[in-house]
């Protein structure tokens, strides 16, 4: 699942179903930004008319704009043109903002979605700041009434955009201000997701402290799922997974700290039978053929993975992927795979499995001594 820079994600085309355009609930994403991507309800969007008029041989680029508005735009298409409020937003100027927010006209609109300055796709002030790293920008807007969790037509919230472009600074007001940690469920990637892949452990962790939650398929439950979920058929989608791929070491563990299943990484529906041919059965085969060192290997048997769903029963130091196994980490795995876990692990696995991932964070307040307490926090 790789992610495209603010500047790639603002350049490319948002398209629609070729309508005129209607009011919608605010908040709720319109449609996917690919052409070829399915909206949640499973209809496909049409291509944009730009398209159209390119292959009729008229020229596209001019009037692109002007047809995202007309379809994307959440304000009267008269108003469109008066784009100041987002342009401050995108530069980082306070002061114009200060002003501009000081008449009911702009106020009015700061939650307004539009085709800015510099960017093609519909977004609100509050969404541009946060893209842009303008942590000053982004509390000003809340504090005058900016919804932290409105999504663009991408289904991306301003928090998910301050942790893809690396604003440490504006996730954590973002945060404060009560923004979602796990994003939105309209877009397939979290910020738990990418700060992992990327190997922002100080990210991670501001996410992990506001309650994010750790496994993939954060919003569904066994028996309540969108129609437009899909069962795991690879691993690729988990953070612990990803975090793995990429060697972020410190990211890895914090997510097990967590909480996140050192197995499958996935409270949803799994079944390993669909699995892509070829593709890790678990987590520690995962760690073995991306060449992770040992350390990797080292935090899975502590907490807890079951090593008997590796099913390679002939573990050699050859190619098994893009990278060789690494052998001290396979000397580790093929000694505790041949010895019983000690009574004192197994403890204390049960007892964090007891407690569950959402009321690990209540350990340091239970009446038991401190050593005790930083042995189940893993300290």
């Amino acid at each position: 699942m790789g992610h495209r820079s603010s500047c790639l994600c603002e350049r490319s085309g948002a398209g629609g179903r070729g309508q005129p355009r209607t009011s919608r609930p605010a908040g709720r994403p319109r449609a996917s930004s690919s052409d070829s991507a399915p909206t949640p309800g499973g209809r496909r969007r049409t291509p944009a008319p730009s398209a159209a008029a390119a292959a009729a041989g008229a020229p596209a680029g001019p009037n692109l704009k002007e047809w995202l508005r007309e379809q994307f735009c959440d304000h009267p298409l008269e108003h469109c043109e008066d784009t100041r409020l987002h342009d401050a937003a995108y530069v980082g100027d306070l002061q114009t903002l200060r002003n501009l927010l000081q008449e009911e006209s702009y106020q009015s609109r700061i939650n307004e979605k539009s085709v800015w300055c510099c960017g093609w796709l519909p977004c609100t002030p509050l969404r541009i700041a946060a893209t842009a790293g303008h942590g000053n920008c982004v509390d000003f807007l809340i504090r005058k009434g900016a919804e932290v969790d409105l999504v663009d037509v991408k289904g991306q919230t301003a928090l998910y955009m301050a942790v893809v472009n690396g604003h440490l600074e504006s996730a954590q007001i973002l945060l404060e201000a009560g923004a979602d940690p796990n994003g939105s469920r309209h877009h397939r990637s979290t910020p738990v997701y990418h700060a992992s892949r990327v190997g922002r452990a100080d990210i991670l962790q501001a996410l992990i402290r506001y309650g994010a939650d750790v496994d993939v398929n954060h919003h569904l439950t066994p028996n309540i799922r969108p129609a437009f979920s899909r069962r795991l058929t690879s691993l690729v989608v988990c953070p612990l997974y990803i975090s793995a791929a990429y060697h972020n070491l410190q990211c890895f563990q914090l997510l097990l700290q967590a909480g996140a299943n050192p197995d499958f990484n996935c409270n949803g529906p799994v079944n390993t039978q669909e699995f892509y041919r070829g593709s890790p059965g678990c987590v520690m085969d995962a760690v073995l053929r991306h060449g992770c060192e040992a350390a990797f290997v080292s935090l899975l048997v502590e907490f807890g993975a079951n090593l008997n769903l590796v099913k390679w029963e002939l573990l050699g130091a050859e190619s098994r992927g893009r990278r060789k196994v690494d052998p001290e980490a396979l000397k580790v795995f093929r000694e505790a795979r041949s010895a019983p876990r000690t009574l004192l692990s197994a403890c204390r696995v049960a007892v964090r499995r007891a407690l569950g991932k959402r009321r690990l964070h209540l350990i340091p307040s239970l009446p038991l001594p401190d050593p005790i307490k930083k042995f189940l926090l893993h300290e």
